[in-house]
């Protein structure tokens, strides 16, 4: 069974301006503090998984930064999206890649931002979810909720599935029922007191084969023009097909327009210390905290505060005095304050730039 991990670098990151920008985005950054978080999560795959077999995906802006962060990753495992068209599109690619390398490969779709506390726990989680994607389940690793979180999406687990091999108490793979959108809080309290619902990781592993001839159900039209790519592999027409062909595919993620709608969907749960980094209020989850909870980098003075984020990440120093669960940051150009309950709306003032035609801060 070969594992061939695929890491997705191609997000923009509007979360967490005026830090990320279109061309230093979220997962080129060191927001967990070891690091870039798109070499973090290439550097703990092995021993699962080689880089001789792993695969970045990114667009055109991101990959003299890939290659740079990456150095080790072989020259025809850098796949390379022309335009940026969301995970289905992005999954279908790196799908016939796969696949014409090894018709019976096992992929395992990866965030490129994530934060992972325990390496060794998730290899584990992925070694057990690849031999369910081995028996032609679509698996998908699922997070034991801790708290009625708003941010992430659910998953419904329905009924366990037999002979999936030996997992600890409590963690046994099963079929998913539904995936549940953000709900809200109140709705979040219900799913966790409940029990039987589990945050969606966006972590999916399935043998290319299996994905493509769900995608090929599920949105044919994608399904068509992936064929036209992979026709094209290995030919001196495969830059031109890609660059003709993939601009127009749908621009949809791989939830909405397959995991949705496929009947052969299995949840491993998990727990290994994950976090998708969310906003800058998920610092603390990553970060080292103060006795009164703040985190600070750089320059940042926080007197009389408490669960403050404040980055001085602008070579001048950032006082905050006498306020609580706000996030200051400094990126030297530009200054974003906000209460860490609105820190998902941060891509509002990448919203408000665009429309103010800023691009320059963009």
């Amino acid at each position: 069974m070969m594992i061939y991990p695929v890491v997705m670098a191609g997000g923009s990151g509007t979360r967490f301006w005026p830090l990320s920008r279109k061309n230093r985005p979220k997962q080129l950054l060191a927001l967990a503090g070891d690091g870039p978080l798109l070499a973090a999560t290439v550097a703990r795959l092995p021993p699962l998984a080689p880089i001789a077999r792993t695969y970045v995906v990114c667009g055109p802006a991101h990959a003299a930064a890939v290659r740079r962060m990456v150095p080790r990753l072989p020259a025809r495992n850098l796949v390379i999206e022309p335009c940026a068209r969301n995970t289905a599109p992005c999954v279908g690619l790196a799908a016939v890649h796969v696949l014409r390398r090894d018709r019976e490969g096992i992929m395992a779709m990866l965030p490129a931002d994530h934060h992972i506390a325990e390496p060794a726990a998730f290899r584990r989680a992925l070694a057990g979810a690849a031999r369910l994607a081995g028996d032609g389940a679509i698996a998908t690793i699922g997070i034991r909720p801790t708290r009625p979180e708003t941010g992430y999406g659910y998953l419904k687990v329905g009924a366990r599935i037999p002979g999936s091999g030996r997992h600890p108490r409590g963690l046994q793979p099963a079929w998913v029922e539904r995936f549940v959108e953000k709900p809200d809080v109140v709705t979040a309290a219900r799913y966790l007191a409940d029990g039987g619902y589990l945050w969606n990781s966006g972590i999916f592993l399935f043998r290319a084969d299996v994905i493509l001839e769900e995608i090929r159900r599920a949105m044919p039209v994608l399904g068509e023009q992936l064929a036209v790519i992979e026709a094209s592999l290995g030919t001196p027409a495969y830059t031109r097909t890609l660059r003709r062909v993939f601009p127009a595919c749908p621009s949809i993620s791989i939830d909405y327009g397959v995991m949705e709608k496929s009947r052969r969907i299995a949840v491993l749960p998990a727990e290994f210390g994950w976090s998708d980094i969310g906003s800058f209020a998920a610092l603390a989850e990553v970060r080292r905290t103060d006795a009164l909870g703040n985190v600070a980098e750089g320059e940042a003075m926080i007197i009389d505060g408490r669960n403050d984020v404040v980055l001085a990440a602008g070579n001048r120093p950032v006082a905050v005095i006498g306020l609580e669960d706000v996030v200051v940051v400094d990126a030297g150009d530009a200054v974003l304050v906000c209460r860490k309950d609105r820190a998902q709306d941060v891509r509002q003032a990448v919203e408000e730039l665009r429309r103010r035609g800023r691009e320059d801060l963009l």
